[in-house]
């Protein structure tokens, strides 16, 4: 399900977001998990396959808002869900075990891995290869992963791929908030 509105808010809250996280690159994304937290799924609850969440590119010369999903799609034992935090994310390719994949965003620590819960398990572990990228209009297509509603990945994919270009940076901060 997707909002019938892209998420509102404002590119000075999000800079306020991204000053509280210690970030200073040009180029920064900035998700909210629970965007949609009370208009959205069962009221006062982070429901999974929903596009629920959002996700905002911000630069100097960039700002835009996204629909997203930074949950699992399904409960699921063992399945991983990204922490809140500060993750560093490169240009790459999602979906390269099935082929050449599309462009995306992976992760840009040392063997992919970032820092997750897992469903049925307490306690912080490591994941990898959470992947921001396309979504399903069915499913968020998620295992993990952080996804965009599919109408609105290719906007998003080239938005953030010209503001790093531009501002010359080679990974791109994403900061996770709950």
């Amino acid at each position: 399900m997707l909002p019938k509105n892209k998420p509102r808010i404002s590119a000075d809250a999000v800079e306020k977001i991204v000053r509280k996280h210690g970030v200073t690159d040009p180029v920064v994304l900035v998700g909210i998990r629970g965007y949609y937290l009370n208009s959205m799924g069962k009221p006062g609850v982070n429901d999974r396959g929903l596009y629920d969440d959002m996700i905002a590119v911000l630069s100097p010369t960039a700002y835009a808002t996204f629909n997203a999903n930074t949950d699992p799609s399904i409960y699921s034992p063992g399945i991983a869900t990204l922490l809140p935090g500060v993750h560093r994310y490169r240009k790459g390719r999602h979906g390269i075990s099935r082929g050449a994949g599309y462009p995306a965003l992976r992760p840009a620590t040392k063997g992919e891995a970032l820092p997750v819960s897992r469903d049925g398990r307490a306690g912080t572990t490591t994941g990898i290869a959470l992947n921001i990228h396309a979504g399903g209009r069915t499913s968020t297509s998620s295992r993990g992963c952080q996804t965009l509603h599919p109408s609105q990945w290719k906007a998003f994919q080239a938005l953030v791929y010209e503001e790093m270009s531009r501002h010359k940076q080679s990974t791109v901060p994403y900061v996770l908030t709950a």
